[in-house]
């Protein structure tokens, strides 16, 4: 009997072991609209290389030889670097602003205007997996590519291979509002990566593109 009562103990242990929310603690990093490494052991940011890029579209002999679609970093490698590729999460806030603040006389003069006061809050009407993705950049000649779209050209001499950048399917959840963990779903092997930001910030206002790149090694 003291043996079977030891094991239903033991049991309900476990059971309420692992049914524990997550316990990660997630802060709140120093620059807004940018994506940050979050190290889930000790709950802390780190920040990525910062770039911008417009969309380039380079043709060879008129297409004929060949065209592509790129955005491009200078320097063929990151200035962040990080030694393992597995189980990464990522962090994205558009601030504390993003706060709804607010008073009764404000939000009833808004809906007396057709305004929903909610919808006033950009961490609510932005959604990331639409905005983001993560690609993997190709070193070339001083520079990293991320290529949208290479096409091979027509001409004998000129390569017959199509080509983009491979991506890297992410897994968005919501830890509060404007604040979101980007999960990557799978193991990063070793190489240089991005992620893309479109539609957010001044640096998106002249077509181009935020850029947040980082490397494993």
């Amino acid at each position: 009997m003291k043996r079977a009562s030891l094991f239903f103990c033991g049991s309900m242990i476990a059971l309420l072991s692992s049914a524990q929310p997550d316990q990660t603690k997630y802060p709140e990093p120093e620059f807004s609209n940018e994506v940050y490494l979050l190290k889930k052991d000790s709950s802390k940011v780190i920040r990525l290389e910062k770039g911008a890029s417009k969309m380039d579209t380079k043709t060879k002999m008129g297409g004929m030889a060949g065209m592509e679609n790129v955005y491009s970093l200078d320097g063929e490698k990151s200035t962040a670097r990080f030694t393992s590729g597995n189980n990464l999460s990522f962090i994205f806030s558009t601030g504390t602003s993003t706060e709804k603040k607010s008073s009764p006389q404000t939000d009833s003069m808004m809906r007396a205007n057709g305004i929903d006061p909610a919808m006033m809050s950009l961490g609510s009407m932005m959604d990331p997996s639409q905005m983001i993705v993560l690609y993997k950049m190709d070193p070339d000649k001083g520079n990293r590519k991320i290529y949208l779209m290479k096409t091979g050209g027509a001409l004998p001499f000129a390569s017959h291979k199509n080509k983009s950048s491979e991506k890297y399917s992410l897994s968005v959840k919501k830890i509060r509002e404007g604040y979101w963990e980007l999960i990557v779903d799978k193991n990063l092997p070793k190489g240089e990566y991005a992620f893309t930001v479109s539609g957010m910030g001044m640096a998106n206002m002249d077509g181009s593109v935020s850029i947040f790149a980082f490397a494993i090694d």
